[in-house]
């Protein structure tokens, strides 16, 4: 049912924008550019194969991404509240990702493979900063690991907004708050193959440690019991979603709440073991942002919002509920 809701979410993604293209010419478009041939001359060929197509398999990427790192997160953390947003992963690869921007490229080189390099250090400083924090004096607690990430992830981003201040262009300035906020405004085609490649990668890799994402939950000491090397695996869940996290924040910003949320709502559907949850989270977090970003294009009919704005109108509410839903089980 998700892999059908994809490929609607995709065609209605590309269809709909400032002018509307029938969704019959929208395949004709495809089927014609898959089997090589001719492009018909005209504007809505390029409009579909060169602005909407790219755009849009790569808000099913990069949603697929923050589903699979919200679940993993989540799992290593365990706390159901965990994403890479709330606990600063995600303002770790900005600040990085931003820095090699102000230092020498310009925001159109945001896709390079330079500033996913800086994004992914950035995401794993930061995501080692806050376990150190939330491991000291021995013990570990989910809840003193989510406020140290906030208050990490708060510090990333106000050194962030230090660095665009010293952008010494006004549109680029511009251009990096909005892409800052979540844009997938610039896709192309050749912006594809690296994240493609690091979500493909990471969901091979967590499915198969997904009996130790199943262990970690009931504890170390238990984890360890049944043989799990939890040191080991907690090293390459760092490496694994600190590079997935970079990948994504370097090709469409910091977006929040989609690992937050994706994770929740497939729990409901398939419980809690990994095996199942960690493909079901890929598929649904990449119906899930094809569809806010297409909102995000067409919601204004004078300019587009940022996704992070979207996402966070829908995922703030959200939280909410969920820590009040804790609380009064407590």
């Amino acid at each position: 049912m998700l892999l059908v809701a994809l490929v609607v979410a995709l065609t209605v993604a590309v269809s709909l924008g400032a002018v509307d293209i029938p969704v019959g010419e929208v395949w004709t478009v495809v089927g014609r550019r898959l089997v090589g041939d001719t492009p018909e001359p005209g504007t809505r060929d390029l409009i579909v194969w060169q602005l909407r197509a790219p755009r849009a398999l790569l808000a099913a990427v990069v949603g697929a991404g923050l589903g699979l790192v919200g679940t993993a997160v989540q799992a290593l953390v365990r706390n159901p509240l965990a994403d890479p947003y709330l606990l600063g992963i995600s303002s770790g690869a900005s600040l990085g990702a931003v820095a090699m921007i102000v230092l020498g490229a310009g925001v159109g080189s945001a896709v390079g493979f330079g500033v996913s390099t800086a994004a992914f250090a950035g995401a794993l400083a930061s995501f080692a900063l806050v376990w150190t924090l939330a491991r000291r004096g021995g013990g570990f607690a989910p809840m003193r690991l989510v406020l140290a990430g906030v208050g990490i992830g708060q510090f990333m981003s106000g050194f962030t907004s230090f660095l665009v201040l010293q952008v010494g262009d006004d549109q680029q300035t511009r251009g990096v708050l909005f892409w800052l906020m979540g844009s997938l405004s610039g896709a192309t085609w050749s912006q594809l193959p690296i994240p493609v490649a690091a979500v493909a990668l990471g969901l091979v890799v967590l499915q198969a440690r997904a009996r130790g994402l199943n262990a970690l939950l009931m504890g170390d000491e238990t984890a360890a019991g049944l043989g799990v090397d939890v040191t080991r695996l907690r090293r390459e869940l760092f490496a694994v979603t600190s590079l997935l996290t970079g990948v994504l924040v370097a090709v469409s910003g910091a977006i929040g709440f989609v690992g937050l949320l994706v994770p929740h709502a497939c729990r409901l559907l398939v419980g809690g073991d990994h095996r199942r949850l960690l493909p079901l989270s890929a598929l649904a977090g990449a119906v899930l942002l094809v569809a806010v970003d297409t909102i995000a294009r067409t919601a204004l009919a004078t300019q587009e919002v940022p996704i992070g704005v979207v996402t966070a109108l829908i995922g703030a509410p959200v939280l909410l509920y969920l820590l009040d839903r804790r609380l009064e089980h407590r």
